[in-house]
């Protein structure tokens, strides 16, 4: 079976948050199963070309109501999967950067889904390979379930093309969108009863899910929040009709990648049978590095995020506040940019704590594998979270997560129990309020202090928790073959 994932990121040439650490890894697992996966991308600025071996291939132009554009297509082959990448001026190749405003990000994100489709035609004929599901990613390319559809209505190759749409946050939907799909020549969404009685049809996550044969989100308990007002964000109604067709499938992470005993990056490489060379080693180097007491019965709390409102910045903040005033054994460690008022606050409380907490404002991935490496628990507070994979690498790296119970981190992280000496992978907690983080905070610190064997049996189970893309990939599989039954 071909598969032609398209994405606005992919990870390693073009990434902001999980959307590219999926289609960058995904296709790979898919590939091992015997999937011929592939990937389409915008061939942003950015890119560095001759890094990647990134090669020409063709042009075509793209015939629309605005006038003629001319799309020239690239690709390369990396880890094994070939990826294409779309230019097209003005919209594709002069950006400093993935997203911008509102304004140029819908006709260009637009102008990505009507060029696809003829790029995949391009490649039919020049390299023989045509997909039997496309897997589309977001709002960004939303629009493309629809295209298809029409397009199957004049083109017998697409009549047999199944389509997949992954939410990988629901909270950005690419609304308004009705002048730009008018003026580009979109044609009207007006025969779909589902999007025109809830006033949806400028949507394009709306219009990707009315339209797409199959709907997946990236955890199993998020495919049920976003069934609900408060995490659907206006759309769970129209989710809601299609829930014989919703699945919830968890996220992996690229285990060859984050790997803790095979990792250059780190202090010393270690494993689940000798995860003690984590703290002795890994821990000590991040406290030396940034300039903190090097102490092995201090708890390091170490944040790897991105410093905005979802990731339950407002809970965390004040709650580290807290825990540093009041105790005088606690280090914190913060990796993240993100909203200017938070970046403010991260960088003030590493001012007013500087001999027990360090901030690094940016991302440096380099700096992230230390601080997993070398953080005891790893703080993960989100308001909502469709799956998240900061816990699921610090898992892997023997620190234990502190969450909020949500989404994919409630699907991933098991709750210490107290009386349960062998059980819990990390800790939660559920109220979104700082106390509720500082309360879990103490519990967690308790525990490091007074129960170090229980503590080092979480290490260990949550090291040998498999979160590789195996068992995903094949649900996957499983989904693409009911997407492409739907066209005989």
């Amino acid at each position: 079976m071909n598969v032609l994932f398209v994405s606005a990121e992919v990870d390693p040439f073009a990434k902001v948050g999980g959307l590219a650490d999926v289609v960058g890894s995904l296709p790979k697992a898919l590939r091992n199963l015997g999937i011929d996966a592939r990937v389409l991308m915008p061939c942003y600025r950015f890119i560095n070309q001759d890094h990647y071996n990134i090669e020409y291939l063709f042009s075509f132009d793209l015939e629309r109501p605005v006038g003629t554009s001319v799309v020239d297509l690239y690709h390369t082959v990396y880890d094994g999967v070939p990826i294409y990448f779309l230019r097209g001026w003005p919209f594709f190749g002069e950006e400093s950067s993935v997203y911008s405003e509102w304004a140029f990000d819908m006709p260009r994100y637009i102008f990505f889904s009507q060029a696809t489709l003829p790029a995949v035609e391009m490649l039919s004929e020049r390299l023989g390979w045509f997909p039997d599901v496309m897997h589309v990613n977001d709002w960004h390319t939303g629009l493309l379930p629809f295209l298809i559809d029409e397009r199957r209505k004049e083109d017998s190759r697409w009549q047999s093309v199944g389509t997949m749409i992954t939410i990988h946050n629901m909270a950005y939907q690419g609304e308004y969108a009705g002048g730009w799909l008018w003026e580009l020549g979109i044609p009207s969404r007006d025969n779909h009863d589902g999007l025109v009685a809830r006033g949806l049809t400028d949507n394009l996550l709306a219009i990707g899910l009315a339209y797409a044969d199959i709907i997946t989100t990236v955890s199993p308990r998020y495919a049920i929040e976003i069934q609900y007002p408060y995490m659907g964000y206006g759309l769970d109604d129209l989710l809601r009709t299609r829930l014989d067709d919703l699945h919830g499938i968890l996220n992996g992470i690229d285990v060859e990648l984050w790997n803790p005993e095979t990792d250059p990056g780190i202090a010393v490489n270690y494993n689940a049978d000798s995860f003690r060379d984590k703290r002795i080693f890994n821990k000590r180097q991040l406290q030396a590095g940034v300039g903190l007491k090097v102490s092995d019965t201090t708890p390091v709390i170490g944040m790897v995020s991105r410093l905005v409102w979802q990731k339950g910045l407002d809970l965390a903040l004040p709650a580290l506040r807290r825990i540093l005033e009041e105790s005088g054994d606690a280090q914190v460690v913060i990796l993240g940019s993100g909203a200017p008022e938070y970046d403010e606050q991260v960088w003030r409380l590493s001012a007013d704590f500087r001999w027990r907490a360090h901030a690094f404002i940016g991302y440096n991935e380099a700096v992230g594998k230390r601080i997993y490496s070398g953080c005891d628990l790893f703080l993960m507070p989100s308001h909502y979270e469709p799956c998240g994979v900061g816990q699921m690498i610090a898992m892997r790296y023997g620190a234990l997560p502190l969450v909020r119970e949500t989404g994919g981190l409630a699907d991933t992280v098991q709750n210490y129990d107290n009386d349960l000496a062998d059980h819990g992978t990390g800790f939660s907690f559920q109220w979104q309020e700082p106390e509720a983080v500082v309360n879990t905070l103490r519990w967690a610190m308790t525990t490091f202090r007074n129960n170090p064997d229980a503590w080092q049996r979480m290490q260990e189970r949550a090291m040998r928790t498999d979160f590789s893309w195996s068992k995903s990939a094949r649900e996957y599989v499983t989904l693409y073959d009911q997407a492409k039954a739907r066209h005989p």
